[in-house]
């Protein structure tokens, strides 16, 4: 097993992408060449416009002084590790660049490294350039962050969030990040390209013109993403949500399918085709998308532990334990479910099944952060299990 260890850096404020919130269709690299035309004010956008009024920046382009930097601290005289760790500390402690988080700050590598101010994003932009300019093998990773929901049980938004996954030679593996994720926090993941990660700037930039209703600088930021990375199934459902606010609703509707044909189960695809067929008086594909949305949830590990992490905040540790019991059937190899489960055995003093469980999640695990505090209640849980049939001083026996 593959150990993934987390490298801290100084901010720790959240960095989140969000997605605002059947046809035969094309693939989405043909369709992403046939985007309609926003028609704004009357005017129609068009595909033509995007090349000119939303360039391609380099993001990982570096400056001289980017590279004295990494000659500095990363000399090619260290080892990869040390000087994966002697760049890591550079950028983040406050006597070198001491870069601070800023929800706000997109832009390049040199952007970040001139301002020091950086979102998850623009940070990976440049952890990656000066990594790979410290010959590293420095990558884009993206996560997707565990479901969050109402009280109701309704979906409230999908969260992404971008770090910089470095390869070791050994095969060693280190997560580099502006705001570490817990574990348990992290549903999914995986690797991007370089492409990917500039059309998730172009993402970002087009979401923002889209919150202040500047709907035709959000239509050209997210044609220029598609552009890049059609195969990202959230950039339509924003293109989407564009149009939408357009009052284009055909249009929105093809957007939306496009996300649900590279992703069926695209959960803020079908929120926003629920929400869309409710404008469109379209009574019947709305509860059609209802049903989907609702059969999503209940086949969703996460959300069953959500129900166990209600019942657990409540104080009834048998309901949490029949709701984790369900995730695990569902999810059955997540370090994480595994381990939730083995604490509420231990809230219930069902040490035996604790025990196991924790061990269970100590083998499933792969961040080393995570398997250190995993053993470290294995071993609480041992010595409680240990305290229970030892006998005490006297006759008898007591329970501690």
């Amino acid at each position: 097993m593959t150990q993934v260890s987390w490298l801290r850096a100084a901010a720790l404020l959240s960095c989140l992408l969000v997605s605002t919130g059947c046809s035969t269709l094309d693939g989405p690299a043909v369709a992403a060449g046939q985007l309609p035309p926003l028609v704004h004010g009357g005017i129609p956008v068009t595909l033509a416009e995007v090349g000119t009024r939303a360039p391609a920046p380099d993001l990982l382009a570096l400056t001289p002084e980017m590279q004295a930097f990494v000659a500095r601290y990363a000399p090619p005289r260290g080892g990869a590790r040390q000087r994966l760790l002697s760049l890591h500390e550079a950028v983040k402690g406050q006597g070198a660049l001491g870069v601070a988080y800023d929800p706000f700050a997109d832009g390049t590598a040199a952007t970040v490294f001139r301002t020091g101010a950086a979102n998850c994003l623009s940070f990976a932009h440049l952890f990656v350039a000066l990594a790979r300019e410290a010959g590293l093998d420095a990558q884009y990773q993206w996560l997707e962050v565990r479901p969050q929901w109402t009280r109701l049980g309704e979906r409230i938004a999908v969260r992404l969030h971008v770090n910089v996954m470095v390869q070791m030679p050994s095969g060693e593996q280190f997560m580099v990040d502006i705001d570490p994720l817990q574990s348990r926090d992290i549903a999914a993941s995986r690797l991007l390209e370089d492409a990917d990660a500039a059309a998730l700037d172009h993402n970002n930039i087009g979401v923002e013109a889209l919150s202040r209703g500047d709907l035709e600088a959000a239509w050209i930021e997210l044609a220029r993403a598609l552009q890049l990375s059609p195969g990202l199934p959230h950039l339509w459902v924003n293109l989407g949500a564009v149009y939408r606010h357009a009052g284009q609703f055909s249009e929105a509707e093809w957007s939306l399918l496009q996300a649900l044909a590279i992703d069926r189960a695209d959960r803020s695809a079908m929120n926003n085709l629920v929400v869309l067929y409710g404008q469109m008086g379209r009574t019947d594909e709305r509860d059609y998308w209802v049903d989907r949305i609702n059969r999503y949830r209940d086949r969703n590990p996460w959300y069953h532990a959500w129900l166990g992490d209600r019942a657990g905040e409540a104080g009834d540790w048998t309901t949490a334990l029949a709701h984790y019991r369900v995730a695990l059937k569902l999810h059955p190899d997540d370090s994480a479910l595994l381990y939730a489960t083995g604490i509420i055995h231990f809230r219930l003093q069902q040490y035996a099944a604790a025990e196991r469980l924790i061990e269970q999640a100590i083998a499933a695990a792969s961040l080393r952060s995570d398997i250190q505090g995993y053993q470290a209640q294995l071993e609480v849980v041992r010595q409680r299990q240990l305290a229970e049939v030892q006998p005490a001083s006297g006759s008898g026996s007591t329970r501690i």
